[in-house]
């Protein structure tokens, strides 16, 4: 199913416009989810308001907002009250300013959208906004109303779109010196950068998403696939313990012994050979439930057949 916009308007740089649409770039609907379950019978928990202080259960419609300025003191706000501060929504991106994109801050961003042109009127205009940012390596500042509320948003060419990121407010950056001021300013000796300098060059690749590896969710898969099987769930240690570090330049020198013994990059490492375990007793049903969970997991390689007798050798004539 395609996907839905998430918001439709207008992009507009001075005298130029067109209809655009906004599509969240990103998701986390794929993730495994969890419900709140009653132990003893196995049904699902509903959630439900209670009075603090009385302990009663509250209607929906008695449900109202309150600002606590002090402790248990709070200042009642109605909705009509709220809407009467929320910005109208112009349904317009109007570009205040263009930037250099190298000068934004990533600490300030939000969320992302896809934006696209809405119909065939105004691609022409929306190329021409796009390439004009393109060429000159600039990112616009606009605003945009979304869920009610008024956001600073950049724009980025992006292919042959946009990206829409929304930016956070200042207030809502934390500041970094009261932590960093605690780092002490260290003299580095020339030849460990240099150490190091060669563990950065023999690591280097090209960046690759693709590459990640949720090694969590695949671990949680196999504890809801061991479960349904019946199965125990064995315990499963993702972390590492740190390792004991007693000297930077003997631990540099090694990591760089490792980083060449390392095989190529498009090569896998080989893995470890594991130590033959006794087979386990199947557990009732369990034929049923070793089907892999579609999209996770890997398909077992068959048992290879036992080799036959060589042939026997000629005697030399």
């Amino acid at each position: 199913m395609a996907a839905r916009p998430y918001w439709r308007g207008y992009l507009k740089l001075s005298l130029v416009s067109c209809p655009i649409a906004l599509y969240p770039a990103t998701s986390s609907s794929e993730r495994i989810a969890f419900r709140q379950i009653n132990k003893k019978t196995g049904n699902r928990l509903r959630q439900q308001l209670v009075d603090e202080v009385t302990r009663e259960p509250v209607e929906s419609e008695d449900k109202g907002k309150g600002y606590e300025y002090a402790k248990d003191s709070y200042v009642m706000i109605d909705d009509n009250e709220l809407e009467a501060v929320q910005i109208e929504s112009s349904k317009t991106i109007d570009i205040d300013a263009f930037v250099p994109r190298a000068q934004i801050d990533e600490r300030y961003f939000n969320s992302s959208y896809y934006i696209v042109p809405d119909g065939k009127v105004g691609q022409e205009a929306f190329a021409v906004i796009r390439e004009a940012m393109r060429d000159k390596k600039m990112a616009a500042l606009a605003r945009v109303v979304l869920s009610k509320r008024e956001h600073v948003i950049m724009l980025q060419p992006w292919d042959k779109g946009m990206m829409g990121t929304t930016l956070r407010y200042p207030y809502e950056v934390r500041k970094s010196d009261d932590l960093f001021s605690e780092i002490e300013d260290f003299k580095i000796q020339p030849d460990m950068l240099k150490l190091a300098d060669h563990i950065v060059e023999s690591k280097t690749a090209d960046f690759d998403p693709a590459q990640f590896h949720d090694r969590y969710e695949d671990a949680v898969v196999e504890l809801i696939r061991s479960k349904r099987a019946g199965l125990p769930s064995a315990p499963q240690r993702l972390s590492e313990t740190a390792p004991n570090v007693v000297s930077l330049m003997d631990a540099l020198k090694r990591s760089l012994a490792d980083g060449k013994r390392t095989p190529a990059a498009d090569a896998p490492a080989p893995a470890p050979k594991a130590k033959p375990k006794k087979p386990a007793k199947r557990a009732q049903g369990q034929a049923e439930m070793l089907l892999p969970i579609e999209g996770k997991g890997k398909k077992s390689e068959p048992a290879a057949k036992p080799a036959g007798r060589s042939a026997p050798r000629k005697r030399a004539g």
